[in-house]
């Protein structure tokens, strides 16, 4: 019902291939702004976040041809968007 707050990024802490097997261990966390924002991103139960990672890792399955493990994390960081650091680690500075 409700959607995705702007303020919101991904950083992809880990890709690794699982030795011997056709599956990609994925990490991310998917950082807001606002602590406000992060239960609208998990969603009632989890939901809204299952439903995140269930689309991302059908994404990455189309695209890299293999099966796909992500681990999602929720973080607040205040005031990212204000950091050039922050902005350039999550691509979107050069």
């Amino acid at each position: 019902e409700q959607d995705i707050p702007h303020g919101v990024a991904v950083e992809i802490e880990s890709l690794k291939k699982r030795e011997g097997k056709d599956i990609i261990d994925v990490s991310a966390v998917i950082v807001t702004e606002k602590k406000s924002h992060k239960g609208i991103i998990i969603g009632k139960g989890g939901r809204k976040l299952k439903g995140v990672g269930k689309s991302a890792r059908e994404d990455i399955e189309n695209l890299l041809g293999s099966k796909v493990y992500i681990e999602l994390w929720v973080k607040v960081k205040e005031g990212w968007r204000d950091s050039d650091f922050l902005l350039k680690n999550y691509g979107f500075k050069e």
